[in-house]
């Protein structure tokens, strides 16, 4: 596997993992009032669909930004991500646990998919319209969302750093994703200072602004 292949796999995986652990909390909150015999059926089939609804979420994301300048907003939109993952920590506070195996497999399933948009964006961004990188990335970050997520949390929680990094890696990936919009790009195509430094400036803005949001509600490192 060369690098270009290679770099964004690793970018997808370092989203998944970044934005998956929200994700694993749902999985831990829907499944906790079962029976523990059926805690795992629940895991197992609930993080099953949620991946195969994911895969087919980034596939229509994956045709749906070749529409005209949708990859300059779905950039955007992206940095606005970028921002949430590093000032906002409250997705989970109302996941309810299902008190069948019926429930809390809809419960994963449709809370993955509301909380899971921004996976699907940045993954669809990162992977260059190649579906397979997706798969597999999602095959490779999954397993350690679901089995490590009290690991993840515990590490970002006690190293915010994490966060910040993870907000770099969707800063970069929505800088690329602008860049890439080849509708947008016959703007700035005469100036190659932009493409050398868009996503740098981009990253270095974003991680900056979320300190100082951060630390003027007093939560900053």
């Amino acid at each position: 596997m060369n690098w270009d292949l290679l770099e964004p796999l690793l970018i997808i995986i370092s989203i998944d993992i970044i934005l998956g652990g929200d994700n694993a909390v749902v999985i831990a909150l829907a499944s906790r009032n079962l029976p523990p015999e059926q805690r795992n059926k629940a895991i197992i089939l609930g993080t099953g669909l949620a991946i195969a609804a994911r895969v087919l979420l980034t596939m229509v994301a994956l045709y749906l930004l070749q529409i005209p300048f949708l990859q300059l907003v779905g950039g955007l939109l992206l940095f606005y991500i970028a921002m949430k993952l590093l000032t906002d920590n409250g997705e989970t506070e109302n996941i309810k646990a299902g008190d069948s195996l019926a429930i809390a497999v809809k419960t994963i399933v449709f809370a993955d998919i509301v909380m899971g948009f921004d996976n699907v964006l940045a993954i669809a961004g990162a992977s260059h319209n190649n579906i397979i990188l997706v798969i597999i990335g999602l095959l490779v970050s999954v397993p350690i969302i679901v089995w490590g997520s009290r690991i993840i949390l515990v590490l970002m929680d006690k190293y915010p750093l994490l966060i910040y990094f993870g907000a770099g890696i969707l800063a970069y990936t929505a800088a690329e994703m602008i860049m890439e919009d080849r509708y947008f790009f016959q703007y700035i195509e005469d100036y190659p200072i932009i493409h050398q430094w868009f996503s740098v400036v981009m990253v270095i803005v974003v991680i900056t602004l979320g300190y100082l949001f951060n630390k003027k509600k007093g939560t900053a490192l």
